[in-house]
């Protein structure tokens, strides 16, 4: 789940697009996250974050099959729901900072965020389901965006960029490199097929807690080129691309929802990653989802 960027938004000396200078802060409450990104170097604190991530994987491959027109989100919801405390676990999202449900699922022109309810998805929509797990107080976190029955060409393409564009991002961080190269890394890639990366949300530190530093925006900004990823640090890489512009909008009636200024749609994938000594090791890969390559 995204991090909300809070701050005045300035001229960026990269790209001459813009920053926001200000720490991020997280979108479920606005509170700053820890100015140090916790190291787990102990064999046991790595298993530990394997095995929430592992699971939230398997939730997802779980689900998998009923993401088809007809189903209602409220529905995925529940089966979230069910499947984590039936293996004594937690779901994450629920109840935090006053969340509603277990999951997001964000459809179509719903950047991030949305809330489950009772709209059935429809042959055509594209939706992301954003899955967060709490095991033995290790925090596990991914999403996929699916394609609902027949989707448009754009649609198509927007999901089929903006998945490479995550994976384009993990493969830019070194162990001890800098927090930027993957926010340039994506840019780079994402701008010359005409689509917008997001910039008010990005992805986010995690481990113990749901939200902690390294901040990880997805295109270039001053304090990322400040952050270092050194071995032991674990965190999300989370790339929302627009077909339009950047800009969002939260809904104003859930103090949720957000989404393109513009109405156009937005993907999103998500992947835990964890530092090691060798490179960036994926915590969340599933089994039946799309690997690295996949073609949509």
């Amino acid at each position: 789940m995204s991090l909300y960027l809070r701050g005045l938004i300035q001229r960026d000396t990269w790209f001459g697009q813009f920053f926001h200078p200000s720490v991020s802060s997280s979108s479920f409450g606005g509170s700053t996250l820890a100015r140090q990104a916790p190291i787990y170097s102990k064999d046991k604190d790595r298993d530990g974050l394997r095995r929430a991530s592992r699971f939230n994987a398997q939730m997802m491959d779980h689900i998998r099959p009923y993401l088809q027109p007809g189903v209602t989100t409220g529905e995925i919801d529940r089966l979230v729901y069910g499947y984590t405390m039936e293996h004594g676990h937690t779901p994450a999202c629920l109840g935090y900072q006053g969340y509603p449900k277990s999951i997001c699922t964000s459809i179509n022109e719903v950047v991030c965020h949305g809330i489950p309810g009772d709209r059935r998805l429809k042959d055509g929509d594209i939706v992301n389901v954003d899955l967060t797990t709490v095991v033995n107080g290790w925090y596990g976190d991914s999403s996929e965006t699916f394609l609902i029955g027949e989707v448009s060409d754009e649609a198509r393409r927007l999901v089929q960029v903006t998945f490479d564009a995550m994976w384009v991002g993990i493969h830019s961080i070194k162990p001890n490199g800098r927090v930027i190269d993957i926010g340039q890394a994506i840019y780079k890639f994402a701008r010359p097929h005409g689509l917008e990366v997001v910039r008010e949300y990005q992805g986010h530190g995690i481990g113990r807690e749901f939200h902690q530093e390294p901040g990880v925006p997805h295109y270039p900004t001053p304090k990322s080129a400040r952050d270092i990823v050194k071995p032991g640090v674990c965190f999300t890489i989370e790339p929302m691309l627009n077909l339009g512009v950047w800009r969002t909008v939260k809904d104003k009636a859930d103090g949720w929802t957000v989404r393109t200024t513009d109405g156009k749609l937005s993907a999103q994938f998500e992947h835990t990653i964890l530092m090691t000594d060798t490179g960036p090791e994926v915590l969340t890969l599933t089994e039946t989802g799309p690997q690295e390559g996949h073609r949509f």
